[in-house]
Order: structure tokens, then sequence, then C-alpha cells
């Protein structure tokens, strides 16, 4: 089969990198595959290609995107847009030329423009255009029907799947390595490491991760490890700011460590995983905390209770609640059996789960029936 994904960016993000191993599994399979991106540095397009994409490229988001696209379009036998931007540009320029019906609209996440309420009615046409929508939560689903206004009967729920491997991997490293890791951010072993890796926008919250971080670093030894970037905005500079106002740089026990390739390794020289998202679609990035070990905090909104388990894989606590928040680490810090048994935990779930095997097979079913249809 000749499969075109259409995605809004090609930088470092869940969605991004759940492509990469849908790209991967489906060359796997014989398939062949093509990669258009909207906009962004395109940070990704090397691994894209090492995946097995035959082509990789910008086809811009400006008026000249529905003719760069027309070519793939004729090309592909199915087409898999992917982020609000990518299927609003896909929906309509498969509907100029004919392609409707092997068009699928992939949702990841709880996309908050839909709230509105002409984004939502707009959406209601556009967002039913394609044959097939590709949910990747129960919560997404219901949004999705609710604020997109997308017919049921179009939507399946494909859970996310992970390629545990390198995170594995990361987790069996020698104690020595780990120690050395840590003391490269000034973090000594008898310190309790919480990892937060994620694009610093809104959705993400990390002015009340810091702030929570601030007042339980008062009464524990705790340290804050923030990973990431964002590319189009002042994410970074403003949670830096609030860090820099509560004192947590000066003292150094928070650091930002930007954008970084060693992913895996640095989540197995930490101890807990932590993101005080306002939403989520699923959250990929917990199942590769899970799958390193990492006991997870976070919040109880959207999707995220469908991945970690209150109480068995880690603690959920309502959003933008600093108090519960800095109780939550205190409690993760201080215990380290309840760590321990929720690492265990935490990667049962993913293997019973959120298997990578099972969410290519799984997509590749509704293309075929797509593609046959």
């Amino acid at each position: 089969m000749k499969i075109l994904h259409v995605i809004t960016t090609l930088d470092v993000g869940g969605a991004e990198m759940h492509i990469l191993h849908q790209v991967r599994g489906q060359v796997a399979r014989g398939n062949e595959v093509r990669v258009a991106y909207l906009l962004g540095e395109g940070t990704l397009v090397e691994d894209f290609a090492a995946a097995g994409a035959s082509w990789v490229g910008c086809v811009g988001k400006g008026l000249g995107f529905p003719f760069a696209l027309r070519k793939h379009l004729r090309w592909c036998d199915l087409v898999h847009s992917h982020l609000l931007r990518a299927d609003f540009a896909t929906a309509l320029t498969a509907l100029v030329f004919g392609a409707r019906k092997k068009l699928i609209a992939g949702k990841h996440n709880d996309e908050q423009a839909l709230t509105r309420p002409l984004v939502s009615r707009v959406h209601g046409f556009i967002g039913n255009l394609p044959a097939r929508t590709i949910v990747l939560s129960d919560h997404v689903g219901r949004f999705i029907q609710q604020h997109g206004r997308v017919e049921p009967s179009k939507m399946t729920r494909i859970y996310y799947g992970l390629d545990r491997t390198p995170f594995e991997q990361a987790a069996a490293a020698s104690v020595e390595d780990k120690a050395r890791l840590r003391a490269e951010f000034g973090f000594g072993e008898d310190e309790v490491v919480f990892i937060c890796v994620a694009r610093f926008a809104r959705q993400k919250a990390h002015e009340i991760l810091i702030e929570a971080f601030a007042r339980a670093r008062e009464q524990a030894p705790v340290r804050l490890l923030l990973v990431g970037g964002d590319p189009f905005h002042d994410g970074v500079a403003e949670a830096r700011a609030v860090a820099e106002a509560q004192g947590v740089i000066a003292d150094g026990t928070c650091v930002f460590a930007g954008i970084r390739r060693d992913v895996p390794a640095l989540m197995a020289a930490s101890d807990v995983f932590t993101m005080a998202s306002r939403w989520e679609g699923l959250g990929l990035v917990f199942l590769e905390a899970m799958s390193t070990g990492m006991p997870v905090l976070s919040t109880n909104v959207s999707a995220i209770p469908e991945v970690v388990v209150e109480g068995e894989t880690g603690l959920l606590v309502p959003p933008d609640d600093v108090p519960a928040l800095t109780a939550g680490m205190l409690r993760m810090a201080g215990d380290a059996d309840l760590r321990a048994g929720m690492s265990q935990a935490g990667r049962a779930r993913v293997r019973e789960v959120f298997g990578l095997d099972r969410m290519v097979d799984e997509t590749l079913a509704v293309y075929r029936e797509v593609a046959g249809g």
C-alpha cells in the first residue's frame, strides 16, 4: 500500500513521535510511505528518512499547499492527516481533488480550539469529510464527537503503542552510568529527581509545576529536570522567568536541559516523571516513562487516567492545583517503596495494553478497510 502522512510539524512532540513509530512499522510490513509537513524546523526529518519513508518534505501552509500536495495525493492509496491545522488543509485539498474516499484524520489531542463555537461549526463540516477518523483514546473520541461534531460511526479508537526497547535498555544501564548523568546536572545520588519531558506550551502548565516544586524543595531533597523546547512561542522564557522568581535556578535545584536526544537515559537516571498537564489526548511520554520504570505524578484530566492508573502506576492530582501537586511530590519523594511498586506496575501496564505491534496492525487494518472501500 502507498501511504501518505500529512502533519502540521515534524518537530519533537508526542504526535510526531507516534507517527515516526507508525512509519517504521508500516514500512517494515512492506508498505511505501511518504511524509509531508506544513511548517516548523523539521527537526525529525532525518529520523523519518531513517525509519524508511521514501520521501519527507515541507509542503508549506499557504495558498500553494494544495498544489504541492496534489501529486502526493495522486500517488497514494491512503492519506492520513494529523493535528488540527493539517487536518483542515488536507481535508479541503482532498475534497477539491476528489481524494475524500481515501482520507483518514488522526486526532491526537482534545484540541481546545474546537471549544470555540465558530471553529466547532466549521469542523462539523470539515471533520466529517474523511472516510474515517482515528482517535487515540476514548476521551479524545468523546471530545471530538461533542466539540468537533464528528459522527461517532466514523471514529475508531486505537491506543498509542510504544517501542519499549530504548527505554528498557536505558533502565538496564549501570548505577554508575546513571550517577554520572545525574552529576552532569549537579544532582546527587540521595536526591529525588523529578523529570518533565514536554513542549513548553500552556497545555503543560510548567509554571504550576515549577511553583509546586519550589514549595516541595523547601521540605525534601528534591530536584527538577525540565527537558524540551518551544519552537513557536516564548514558553521556555516564560517558564524560566517563573523559576528565577521562585529562586530554583539560582540554588541549582531546577535545571532547564533544552531539547535532548538522550531522553531514555535521562528518564532512567531520574526517579519520578511529572507533568502538570491541563489536557492530554493520551500522552506518549507517560508510556515512555513507565517503560523506563518510572512512577508518574500528573493530573487527572482528559485521557491521562486511561494511561496512568491512580495509586497503582502513579499519582494523579487536580489540574492547576499547586498544593496538591506539592503534596504529591512530597509523598513520592518520601516513599521509596511506593515508587518501586509503581515502577513495576507501570512497566507491566505498557507491555499489556500499549504494544507497538498492536497499534501498527490495528491502524493498517483501518487503512485496508478504507482503501478497499
